[in-house]
């Protein structure tokens, strides 16, 4: 789902909202859809990504569809998006989680010298 805010952000002589989409796939679609260039995407790939867009801009996208919603919400899709983005696979244990495991005394670098790694 795509969705833009109802910011009124001074660009020059412009106002600008935010676009922001569940997928990158979605909000790429509907940069094209509205005639918004890809290479103005900001953040891209990370859980920041969107477009900054003119108000002319953001009626048509919702006419094709996205959702209006305010800046607070924005600010919590970006806070779960971040979540969900960066959370490890379930039953992932991870580097963190053998980190926890080691001494005080037991640095990373000396456990990654006793794994036969360390530092070249």
């Amino acid at each position: 789902m795509v969705y833009v805010d109802n910011a009124s952000s001074a660009y020059g002589r412009m106002l600008m909202s935010h676009m922001i989409s569940d997928t990158s796939e979605e909000l790429l679609r509907m940069a094209d859809t509205i005639g918004v260039a890809h290479r103005w995407l900001q953040h891209a790939g990370t859980p920041k990504e969107h477009f900054d867009i003119c108000h002319s801009k953001r009626l048509l996208a919702i006419k094709a569809g996205a959702i209006p919603i305010t800046q607070r919400e924005l600010g919590r899709r970006f806070l779960k998006l971040r979540e969900e983005r960066l959370a490890p696979p379930v039953g992932d244990v991870g580097r963190d989680a053998a980190e926890e495991t080691r001494s005080p005394q037991e640095g990373p670098a000396t456990a990654a010298a006793q794994e036969g790694g360390g530092w070249r």
